[in-house]
């Protein structure tokens, strides 16, 4: 004869369930002490490397200051940093294409907040919190047959 369960007897065999577990991070960095991440906004596709160092950033071989030399575009690239209160001590290498110089200046954000997560895994919830980690979607709209542009209209004229 089957014996009758209760909910109680089945509590102890439900545990914890995959969406109540605390994911665990962990640190990634190859042989040279460098983490890597890619970053992307709008067209622009970030590749990045950051390591432990006095805090030199360089942009496609060049100094930030040089590549990004609006200062607006330099306060972007600090953002991680700041937010995590670390600048001053990682040299951060990136290479960037593709895009202008304001999705490149985000795409290298979202590659430096990516690349810190994987080398200081604890910094992940600062970063998340600030919106760094989360990959801006908006993209440029195509162009439609029958438009001057995405949505824009030729000109009507009566006659």
């Amino acid at each position: 004869m089957s014996e009758t369960m209760t909910l109680e007897d089945l509590a102890p065999l439900k545990g914890e369930t995959t969406a109540q577990q605390a994911r665990v991070y962990e640190k990634k960095v190859d042989a040279q002490g460098r983490a890597y991440a890619t970053g992307k906004r709008k067209d622009a596709v970030a590749r990045v490397w950051v390591k432990r160092g006095p805090g030199k950033i360089t942009v496609n071989g060049r100094d930030q200051t040089t590549y990004f030399a609006r200062p607006v575009l330099r306060m972007i690239l600090n953002q991680p940093l700041i937010a995590a209160k670390r600048e001053g001590q990682f040299d951060i290498v990136c290479t960037v294409s593709g895009g202008g110089l304001s999705g490149q200046a985000g795409a290298v954000r979202h590659g430096i907040s990516k690349a810190l997560t994987r080398f200081e895994p604890e910094l992940r919830g600062v970063l998340k919190k600030g919106g760094f980690l989360t990959r801006d979607a908006r993209t440029v709209e195509r162009k439609k047959y029958g438009k001057a542009k995405a949505r824009k209209s030729f000109q009507f004229s009566k006659r």
